[in-house]
């Protein structure tokens, strides 16, 4: 088993000892650590599938995301030398009434693996927490929004209408389990992801 398979099998597990070493031994192998990121986001996508068909529970699959982000702190600085030009500043954040953060966190770690500064909201914000942290961060050029209840897209579509209305120059991403490309667009988002890998891409996309 190529040292890349293993960071992926165990992250899959969840071993979050392991992985740094694991990352650390796959690098000196010679893999690129995009290649090795790339693993370990396919690691959750399998997670991801598990946890949507019942076969594992929160535990397991935040245990997971925490072995993959030790992974991540390994290959950070690294990932930041890929991308010399910052991609500016990303808000992230959960919508108003929804504490989910599983989905946000990995979505974070991909988009700032892409090459942007993250500045993250948590859980819970208003509309108008996300328009305030965009004028008190420097290059703000993309907005995350994350609504994980089919209970809070209202709140969802508050976000980007306000986001939208304050005239201010960034572009928004919106995803989570009820989000649908039709929901997207009809709230005004500038782009939707299904999963955390495909928002690091759509992200680089709506900036570049």
């Amino acid at each position: 088993m190529s040292k890349i398979q293993e960071v992926k099998a165990k992250v899959e597990i969840g071993k979050t000892k392991l992985i740094p070493g694991l990352v650390q031994e796959a690098l000196d192998e010679g893999n690129a650590p995009g290649e090795i990121l790339q693993a370990m986001v396919d690691s959750m996508s399998v997670v991801g599938e598990k946890f949507s068909a019942g076969e594992i529970f929160v535990p397991e699959m935040l245990i997971a995301a925490k072995a993959m982000s030790k992974g991540v702190d390994v290959l950070r600085p690294l990932l930041a030398g890929d991308n010399s030009a910052s991609l500016g500043t990303c808000v992230i954040g959960t919508v108003a009434g929804d504490l989910h953060d599983i989905g946000k966190n990995l979505v974070s770690m991909m988009i700032e693996s892409a090459g942007f500064t993250i500045v993250d909201l948590g859980v819970d914000v208003p509309a108008e927490g996300f328009v305030n942290a965009i004028k008190e961060n420097e290059n703000v050029t993309l907005v995350a929004c994350s609504g994980l209840l089919t209970t809070t897209m209202p709140a969802l579509k508050e976000a980007v209408e306000t986001i939208k209305a304050s005239g201010l120059d960034v572009k928004v991403i919106v995803g989570g389990a009820p989000v649908t490309p039709e929901y997207a667009a009809e709230i005004g988002a500038d782009g939707f992801a299904p999963d955390a890998g495909s928002a690091a891409v759509k992200a680089k996309e709506l900036v570049a």
